[in-house]
């Protein structure tokens, strides 16, 4: 499985802290009914027998509703689930040695905070980028700020799709528009809220505004 712009417009991001009495697998799905289009499990705490059995578990989810799915950093747990992919940033291993291991038909993704990266990433093997921070976030508060005038430039440099992240919520979305990204990345914006079908579908709708907003300045 490969990955088009179309799948980054609402891209989530797992994080159990506000799981209160959901299981995660029930957050995802409730995501994926809403709208979501693309799934990464990102965990850092759990061991790998635990992150195993937590990713099979939301992966069978993401096949269910055919949508892409891939794990944050961890290679091992990537392959030995058999997600669609892995998403890694610019203090893991190289994109292109990631490419190596996972091979040709999975997705891989990678972080970027500069036009430079971005056009290593692609040239290496990335299928699509992640750029940010492009606004202060308390789920990665050492994220490094990436302004709007380098989201632009890092989308006018590559071909391949690219998705806003970092501190990104309803009430600025469509600050990006006209920045060339395809869809937006967020964490806290679906999981930590009430109503997670009710958080999804605006945030599809203001992602949608934002992308079509972008193909109009064009």
């Amino acid at each position: 499985m490969k990955v088009d712009k179309s799948a980054m417009l609402l891209y989530a991001v797992t994080d159990r802290m506000w799981l209160g009495e959901n299981s995660l697998a029930c957050q995802v799905e409730k995501a994926i009914q809403a709208g979501a289009t693309f799934i990464q499990l990102r965990e850092k705490n759990l061991d790998f027998d635990s992150f195993l059995a937590l990713a099979r578990e939301i992966k069978v989810i993401t096949d269910r509703y055919r949508v892409p799915y891939v794990i944050n950093d961890n290679i091992d747990i990537a392959l030995a689930c058999d997600a669609d992919g892995v998403h890694v940033g610019q203090h893991d291993m190289a994109a292109c040695d990631v490419r190596t291991r996972i091979g040709r038909e999975k997705i891989l993704g990678v972080s970027v905070q500069t036009a430079e990266q971005a056009v290593l990433a692609q040239k290496s093997g990335a299928d699509y980028l992640g750029v940010g921070s492009v606004f202060a976030t308390s789920t990665k508060p050492d994220a490094d700020y990436v302004p709007y005038d380098t989201l632009q430039e890092i989308c006018a440099a590559v071909s391949i799709p690219v998705v806003a992240i970092g501190g990104i919520h309803k009430d600025n979305v469509l600050s990006l528009s006209g920045s060339g990204a395809d869809g937006i990345a967020v964490v806290s914006a679906i999981f930590a809220q009430k109503d997670i079908p009710g958080a999804v579908r605006e945030l599809r709708r203001l992602s949608s505004e934002m992308v079509n907003s972008s193909l109009r300045d064009v």
